[in-house]
């Protein structure tokens, strides 16, 4: 049971979002008084509750989603907040659905979106991996956050080939270095408001790494916001080289770190968005024609289920242009899938771009 201090705290909260008519996040439209009722008292065995999974739209009211699962089991007890949200945010991701098994599928079937480099600036393809057995960001102990980061680089260290690199600790990491690694889109910073709000930056920096390889077209984070963000990128447009090589990173890594998984939502991540593949294949892409006409632009996103933020990523804006474009949908479909539906979307928006006058 949860405590009557957390309660008061969750009852004021609930108020908040009830009073809050302009708010437009997932929370405050599924957070229905029947709900939190059945919720409100509810701990997982490692003392999480329902606050620790909506404090972040309580505080963040501009928030697009506003919960966070602060363990694995969390997904489970509170299903009654998290599946209806998981249903809207993963479009037709029903409650009655079950997430496919992995499958990278065939990986040859991927190829570079535009070959004339004209458009494409940089592609970059990631997945989030939570370690299982630990819980996620608000239920972890200094300690564990420290033993997790030396499991992942020793890990890590074992890497051969293409992938074999250098892991770097934020503990102790000189600031030119840092800037730098944050310049190059490489390393993270310390948690934005909307994760600061859920918990998910104490110890900092303990416990949190960055790894890459020589080539500095494969990363690894650790302990940002999930437990493991496996990154491949590079340059240009090719998508069959960027997958190719975080399929084969994650294979890898897999052999030694066992991930959580769970039957019907797929790998667990920290935040309901993440779910299922957790893939977000991403482009970097200039399509001066579509900006002027952004309509446009959102219509055929939508038709291929594409996500368009800003250069930056999330609450960013287009610098010069330049978009950040991702497949939106991670659920009830295969990793090839989701990467398939992007890459499709990409050589779309391409061709309309030429077409353009």
């Amino acid at each position: 049971m949860a405590d009557a201090a957390t309660i008061t705290k969750l009852e004021e909260g609930f108020k908040k979002l009830e009073a809050a008519t302009d708010c437009k996040s997932l929370v405050k439209k599924y957070l229905t008084k029947d709900v939190f009722d059945q919720l409100k008292a509810k701990k997982t065995s490692l003392g999480a509750t329902l606050l620790d999974v909506i404090q972040s739209g309580v505080e963040n009211l501009d928030s697009g989603v506003g919960v966070y699962a602060p363990d694995a089991e969390a997904y489970t007890l509170f299903a009654p907040l998290f599946d209806p949200i998981i249903e809207d945010y993963h479009k037709g991701f029903k409650q009655t659905d079950k997430h496919p098994n992995k499958d990278f599928g065939d990986v040859n079937q991927f190829v570079n979106v535009d070959p004339d480099g004209k458009f494409v600036i940089s592609t970059r393809v990631r997945c989030g991996r939570s370690m299982e057995g630990y819980p996620f960001n608000p239920c972890l102990t200094q300690a564990q956050y420290t033993e997790m980061e030396s499991k992942v680089s020793s890990t890590l260290a074992n890497l051969e080939g293409e992938l074999k690199g250098s892991f770097f600790p934020l503990t102790g990491m000189n600031k030119e270095v840092q800037q730098k690694l944050i310049d190059d889109h490489f390393l993270f910073k310390e948690g934005d408001r909307f994760l600061q709000a859920a918990n998910a930056c104490r110890y900092w920096p303990a416990g949190r790494g960055i790894f890459h390889n020589d080539k500095k077209n494969f990363l690894v984070w650790c302990n940002e916001e999930d437990h493991l963000r496996i990154i491949s990128m590079q340059m240009g447009g090719d998508l069959g080289q960027v997958y190719r090589r975080l399929v084969s990173a994650v294979n890898e890594i897999e052999k030694r770190v066992p991930f959580s998984h769970h039957d019907r939502l797929g790998f667990l991540t920290f935040c309901p968005t993440n779910l299922g593949t957790t893939v977000r294949a991403s482009v970097h892409i200039k399509l001066p024609k579509l900006a002027a006409k952004r309509e446009k632009l959102e219509e055929v996103a939508g038709k291929y289920s594409l996500q368009v933020r800003g250069t930056r990523g999330e609450h960013t804006e287009a610098e010069g242009g330049v978009y950040d474009i991702s497949n939106k949908r991670r659920m009830g479909l295969t990793e090839f899938q989701a990467v398939k539906e992007m890459q499709d979307g990409i050589i779309e928006l391409i061709k309309i771009e030429k077409e353009m006058q």
